[in-house]
This record gives C-alpha cells, sequence and structure tokens, in this order.
C-alpha cells in the first residue's frame, strides 16, 4: 500500500484532507473519517492481527459512522425483535448476514472482536455464506450494541432471511461462473493455437508465426492466470499469513511458475511454453471447486427452500364470523386460520374444525397424505387436500417448524466432524511434502544438468496437488445431509453421520416412539367421594395442560378452570380446579395406597387425602415398529420406559428386544445410559417427551421421533420429521454408505497421488499431462460423493 491509497479499504485518498492511525506500529495513510475511526477501533481492541492475515482490502467505512449507530437503536425495540431473535434458555440467538467479509481473516477478526464484548456466550461465522450466528445474554447487551462492535471495525450486520442469503449465493456462482468462462473460452483458443504449433497443423509454420501465436497464447492467457485463478492465490497467500500452507500453495506455485517460463520463453524467443497447460489446469481445477461449491451448498439451499412452501397470506377467521385476509407473518398464537381445500396452510397450529387430508411430503418425505382431525397438529408449508379446516395458531411464523429447521440445519452445516479435521490436518502435511518432493526432484534434476529440470518439478507440484484429498469429506457429508434433509431427516450436527457408524447400543422410550401414541382408556376405578361425570371432568382439566400423548385419551370430556398447573417430567401433573388442588400421573407419584381395582392402572387421580380414580391407558405399537427393530438387531436393543413393568413385558413380548425396563424415572433413564457407556458402550437414543429430554442429552447419538415435544427435539441430534420408524433404516444406510464413500474417495485421491508421483518425478509426465490427471481426481472425488443424492 502507497501513501496514495488507504490503507484500510484499498481506496484514492483524499488529496485535500488527511486522515491517519497507527496500525502495526507504523502511522498509515486512510481516505476516509470512517476508515479512521474503523482501522483505530480494530487496533484499540487488540486486534491488528486482522491486517497481517487479511487477503484482500477491506469494505470502505462509513463516514458518518456515529449517526449509523445511533439508527441501529431500532433493533431494541421488542416488537421488531419478535420477528429473528430466538429464545434460547437464558440467552437469545441471532443470524446475521454480515456484510464486507471478503475472506477467512474477516471471520477470524469478528470472532475476537465480538468474543472480547461482554454478554456474548458464542459467535460463530460462516465465511463463505457472510453469515454469523450470535448468541448473548439480553440482560447483559443490548441488539444494538452488538450490532454496533461489529459496525466499528467495519462490518454491517443485519438480521438474516433466506431469501437474502439465497441472493447471496447466487451472487457468489455468478462470480464462480465468469471464472470459470473465461478460463474455458480462453482454453479452447490457445490450445488451437498450440495444437497448430505441436503438430503442424498448419503446414511449415516459419519462426515469425510461431513467435506470434506464442504471443498471442500470451495475451489469452493473462487474464486466465491474473483473473481466473485470483481465487488460489488468495487461499495460498491467507494461509501462509497465518504461517501455514495449504493445497492452494502448490497451485500458485505451479501457475506463477509455468506463466512466468512462458512468459520469459516469450520474450526471449527461446525455450518452452505451456500456456496450453495453465489455461486448462485453471479451467478444470475451477470446475472441480465449482462442483464442490454446489454440493455443498446443496443442504443449505434445501432447508432454505422450504420456506418457499409458505403463503404470504392468510384467511384469518374473525371473532364475528367474518373472514380477512391477512400477511401470514402477522398471525399471532390464539388466531383461527380458515384452509380450504388445495391451499397451503400458512402456519402451524392445532385443527378446531373439519377433517382433511394433508399433504406432508415438503417435511417428512412421505408423499402419501396424512388424515387430520380435530386436536391434531398441522404445519406451515403442508397442503390441505381435501375438506375445509380451522386452525387455532399456536406458534407464530418465526417459530414455524420450517424455520426451526433452517436454523438447525444451519447449526449443523457450521459443525466440523472429526473425519473433516483429521482430513484437513493431512492435507497440510501432504502439501508440505508436495512442496519438498518438489524442491528435491528440481535440486536432482539440475544436478544432473537436465535442462527438463524446472519442468519436471512443475509436474511434480501439479500432478501430486491433493486438491481431491481436501474434497474427500466435505463433498459426501454435505450430499448424505441433503439427501436425509429431503427423506424427512433432520440433523442437527455434521459429525452424527460419523459418530452412528460406531453405535452399538439402541435405547427406546416406549410411548410415543414405539407405540403411536393415540391412547384410550381401556379399564377405570372410580371412588364414590364424586359423581363419576365431575372426576371425568377433573381428569380431563388437568390433561387438557399436558404436552403427553397419553392426555388425549381424556379430551372427550367438558374442561374446568384450573389455576397453578405444573409438570413433574416422567410422574405426574398436578393444577388448582375450584379452589382443591389435583394430582395425576404414575403409581409412583401417588403416595396414598392403591384401592384394589381388579386391573394393573397406570394413570390415577387424587388429591392429598384419597385416590379419586384409577385408569388404564392403552397404547398400540407402530406398525413398523418390529420390522424397524428387526433391522436393528445386530445392535443390543434396550427398552427403557416408565410404564408399568407388567405393561412393558407385554410389548417385549412381541419384539426383538435383548432388555426391557419399565417404572423408570427420567433421572433413572439416564443412570441407566450411563452406566451403558462407562462399559464402553455406545449408545443411541430414541425418545419423544419431556420425560425423555435428560437421557437424550446424555445418549452418543439421540433422535427424536416424529410427533416429539419441543423440549425433546430441542436434546435431540436428529429429528424424525414423518411418523415412520423406518427412517431409522435410511439413516444407518446412509451413514454406512456415506462412510464408505469418504473412504473411497481419500482412498482414490491417496492411491492416485502415490503412484502418479513416480513418473512426475521421473519426468516421465508433461505439465499438461499432469494437469488432466490432476484435474480428473478431484472430479472423480466430487462426483463420487453426488452418487449418495440418488
Amino acid at each position: 500500500m502507497t501513501s496514495h491509497v488507504c490503507y484500510h479499504c484499498g481506496q484514492a485518498n483524499d488529496p485535500v484532507h488527511s486522515y491517519q492511525a497507527t496500525v502495526l506500529g507504523e502511522p498509515r495513510t486512510l481516505c476516509c473519517p470512517g476508515c479512521q475511526a474503523v482501522a483505530t477501533a480494530i487496533v484499540d481492541n487488540g486486534l491488528e492481527d486482522y491486517y497481517r492475515f487479511r487477503t484482500e482490502p477491506a469494505v470502505q467505512g462509513d463516514a458518518d459512522l456515529s449517526d449509523v449507530l445511533k439508527t441501529m437503536d431500532v433493533y431494541d425495540d421488542p416488537a421488531l425483535q419478535e420477528e429473528f431473535v430466538f429464545e434460547e434458555g437464558k440467552h437469545k440467538q441471532i443470524q446475521l448476514t454480515v456484510e464486507g467479509i471478503t475472506c477467512a481473516a474477516c471471520g477470524w477478526l469478528i470472532e475476537k472482536q465480538l468474543a472480547r464484548v461482554d454478554g456474548i456466550e458464542k459467535v460463530a461465522v460462516n465465511v463463505q455464506a457472510r453469515r454469523a450466528m450470535v448468541t448473548w445474554h439480553d440482560d447483559k447487551l443490548s441488539l444494538s450494541h452488538l450490532l454496533s462492535a461489529l459496525k466499528r471495525i467495519g462490518y454491517t450486520a443485519i438480521p438474516f432471511q433466506p431469501d437474502q442469503h439465497e441472493a447471496s449465493y447466487k451472487k457468489e456462482q455468478k462470480s464462480f461462473l465468469k471464472k470459470l468462462g473465461l478460463a474455458g473460452l480462453m482454453t479452447m483458443q490457445v490450445m488451437m493455437l498450440m495444437a497448430g504449433l505441436y503438430f503442424d497443423l498448419f503446414g511449415s509454420i516459419d519462426e515469425d508465426t510461431r513467435r506470434y501465436f506464442h504471443w498471442v497464447a500470451l495475451v489469452l492467457t493473462t487474464p486466465v492466470v491474473l483473473y481466473s485463478g485470483s481465487i488460489f492465490y488468495l487461499g495460498a497467500l491467507k494461509a501462509l499469513s497465518a504461517r501455514t500452507v495449504n493445497m492452494d500453495v502448490p497451485v500458485t506455485l505451479a501457475i506463477f511458475g509455468t506463466y512466468g517460463a512462458g512468459l520469459q520463453a516469450t520474450l526471449t524467443e527461446s525455450g518452452e511454453v505451456y500456456f496450453e497447460s495453465i489455461c486448462m489446469f485453471i479451467f478444470l481445477l475451477l470446475l472441480s471447486r465449482f462442483l464442490e461449491h454446489r454440493s455443498r451448498h446443496r443442504a443449505a439451499e434445501i432447508s432454505a427452500n422450504m420456506t418457499q412452501h409458505i403463503p404470504v397470506s392468510a384467511t384469518l377467521l374473525l371473532s364475528d364470523g367474518q373472514l380477512d385476509t391477512c400477511l401470514a407473518k402477522k398471525l399471532n398464537v390464539g388466531d383461527r386460520v380458515l384452509i380450504k381445500p388445495g391451499e397451503t396452510v400458512p402456519i402451524d397450529g392445532v385443527i378446531s374444525d373439519g377433517t382433511s387430508s394433508v399433504d406432508e411430503s415438503m417435511l417428512s418425505g412421505e408423499f402419501v397424505p396424512v388424515r387430520k382431525q380435530p386436536g391434531d397438529k398441522v404445519f406451515g408449508g403442508t397442503v390441505n387436500q381435501a375438506g375445509t379446516l380451522t386452525v387455532t395458531v399456536t406458534s407464530t411464523l418465526k417459530h414455524a417448524l420450517v424455520n426451526q429447521i433452517i436454523r438447525l440445519q444451519a447449526e449443523a452445516m457450521a459443525s466440523k466432524p472429526r473425519i473433516a479435521q483429521l482430513a484437513d490436518r493431512f492435507s497440510r502435511y501432504f502439501v508440505c511434502a508436495v512442496l519438498l518432493i518438489s524442491a528435491a526432484t528440481f535440486t536432482f534434476w539440475w544436478w544432473q544438468q537436465n535442462e527438463d529440470a524446472f519442468w519436471i518439478t512443475i509436474a511434480v507440484l501439479v500432478a501430486t496437488c491433493p486438491c481431491a484429498l481436501g474434497l474427500a469429506t466435505p463433498s459426501a457429508l454435505t450430499c448424505a445431509m441433503a439427501k436425509l434433509n429431503r427423506q424427512g431427516i433432520l440433523l442437527k450436527r455434521a459429525d452424527v453421520l460419523e459418530q452412528l457408524n460406531d453405535i452399538d447400543t439402541v435405547a427406546l422410550d416406549k410411548t410415543g416412539t414405539l407405540t403411536v401414541g393415540e391412547f384410550a382408556v381401556s379399564k377405570q376405578w372410580f371412588s364414590d367421594a364424586l359423581p363419576v361425570e365431575h372426576i371425568l371432568q377433573l381428569a380431563a382439566t388437568l390433561e387438557s395442560r399436558s404436552e403427553h400423548p397419553i392426555a388425549r385419551a381424556f379430551s372427550r370430556h367438558d374442561l374446568a378452570a384450573i389455576s397453578e398447573f405444573s409438570v413433574t417430567p416422567g410422574a405426574g401433573i398436578k393444577g388448582n380446579v375450584n379452589g382443591e388442588t389435583y394430582f395425576m400421573g404414575a403409581r409412583h407419584f401417588c403416595p396414598h395406597s392403591v384401592p384394589h381395582t381388579g386391573f394393573d392402572a397406570n394413570v390415577y387421580l387424587f388429591t392429598q387425602q384419597q385416590v379419586l380414580a384409577a385408569f388404564l391407558v392403552t397404547d398400540s405399537l407402530r406398525e413398523d415398529a418390529a420390522q424397524t427393530l428387526q433391522y436393528l438387531k445386530s445392535r443390543a436393543l434396550i427398552l427403557l420406559s416408565g410404564d408399568a413393568q407388567s405393561h412393558v413385558d407385554t410389548l417385549a413380548s412381541e419384539l426383538p428386544l435383548q432388555q426391557a425396563i419399565g417404572g423408570l424415572s427420567p433421572e433413572q433413564k439416564y443412570q441407566h445410559v450411563q452406566a451403558l457407556q462407562q462399559r464402553g458402550q455406545r449408545v443411541m437414543m430414541l425418545g419423544d417427551g419431556i420425560n425423555d429430554a435428560p437421557v437424550l442429552a446424555s445418549a452418543d447419538v439421540s433422535v427424536a421421533v416424529g410427533g416429539a415435544t419441543d423440549v425433546a427435539k430441542t436434546a435431540a441430534d436428529i429429528v424424525l420429521l414423518g411418523d415412520k420408524l423406518l427412517s431409522l433404516t435410511s439413516l444407518f444406510e446412509l451413514a454406512s454408505r456415506a462412510r464408505r464413500k469418504i473412504i473411497q474417495n481419500m482412498a482414490w485421491a491417496i492411491g492416485y497421488n502415490v503412484l502418479i508421483l513416480p513418473f512426475a518425478v521421473s519426468g516421465v509426465l508433461s505439465p499438461w499431462m499432469a494437469v488432466v490427471g490432476m484435474s480428473l481426481s478431484s472430479i472423480i472425488v466430487v462426483s463420487n460423493s453426488t452418487r449418495l443424492l440418488r
């Protein structure tokens, strides 16, 4: 950077006014007060290393920075935050679209800057997507201050919206296609010229014509090197600035070495030129990077595009029976919406009137319509096929299942499994080995006075470039996650696929997991203390506040007013009805001696003084439960249930279970899984209820089945969006296929490099042959990974 150019953004400095800041111990000239303010903020926060690591100039700072910071106060408005801020327990979380990110150093700078801000709990920056996920303490830090902290170091952040992300991806793809198109066009032209020279297709070519062809080829190759290949040079500079190496380093050396030698040969009119090899090298390498770029975004695209299923408007049913059209995002909890046949459901809710068949394929991957009736849940984006439905809104559009999927998928793609980290480390060591071998090759052939020593070295650099090795793992994992997403299986962590292959024990909850969760009272007993109808009303009133599937068995009775309601997970519920406290739950929840009922009851209604009623509530087995467990029987299958042991034994007799334990509290389930893990077993846990949350969180891999409570979905690593347990077979099969693909990709990448190295070092391989071999190797790896999408 010269004194005529801004040290921060690279723009021309103001010839009249002078702005300066001391950066890295030296005075730097800046173009405007905005850049001066940003540079000073970076220095004051001890983040000067940003200027060492960056590979591109930053975006120009805002000259009216103080005015901009004031306008950010609007983001503290709770009504505005309601649309894009999520509650994460004691914290708040937001996804931001960050403008001004140009390279990985920007991501480093943002994470370091926000980590210094008091109140920030967690920051994860996705440089490629230009997004940041921030979790913070709302009582310590306001959202406007969070955004201001980014603005002070030169980045403008706004709440993330899927359509903006899509536009960002298309812009990046457009840049890729421009570079790829230029490289492809010029490659064809240069190869035509060089073919004419090599094979003398134009007859006897004199020296003047040969020199002319060389100059034309040089002119055509130069924009390919400087523009199309810039992505590799920036990557190499970034790695070297961070005192490491990556696969872009040997690529950059090979490109500039070949280009420099060709330029010298053209100027001095002596020596070999390989301009066609440079163009072909850049084109084929860009092509493999482009294919990898598309496959890496596939899972994110699938999730983000789900929002396109949500209609913009909804038909609101007013209290006076009139209909009104409103925006779907303006609907509030408790609003009633009318959905006609053929219309798309605009919001998540519960059917209050009407029956219909609903197509839920966009969520679950199952194309068979699901029959819906009053009390059933419907989700935004699904299609009402027959019958008019009245739906009571249960969550705003921000918290709709579709948006939860997109948010969880973003978190999953931000994580990096162990095998990918291992491949990255191996790639760095491999690159170092390639550089050392190349240097040794040049030294040896130069000592042997071989005039082709330089070109042999170039061939070694190109042929052994570990691009395919770097693509082996991420391309396979991304394609696998996209495939599962289409089948209604949502992964919240990318490394789950890797862990699934090591699972040797599967633990399952009973109610709502192995059974359908459609309960009915098969037997009942009542005391003489109250009329039967009154007892049934009390039971229905208490269960109306419960999320447990068993509550539906009591939903056919009138309700009374209730207050002071509370839940004891895995045990029961209590509430105050007409000034009296009533309890309802399992046998161990009841402190009284149980009266003789003539049957093995599993639900009791009681007060602090006596038992009022006892019920035997039964459930039916899922139709695909036996088939699913038959598939999983190569692993240890254990049933962990809070239900009575007699009921558990009855169910276990129908299934291939190694062990079935009943009467467990949530803590006992947790302790049982912990004991299995301490014995060295890898445990997958399947559950659906609030009481399953602790054990789901403790398992090596946890799965929330279709219809699970929000608490269970939060604790789980995998969410089955459909009602089919057989989805587990697809999950395990795809995890196994993904591992095989990764092994195949890595074996091919390493095997190719090992096999090609002797040919390159010995001088048998010319540079253009090395170009073709290396690029085809990368394309084969990406193509092999995309087979997972079939």
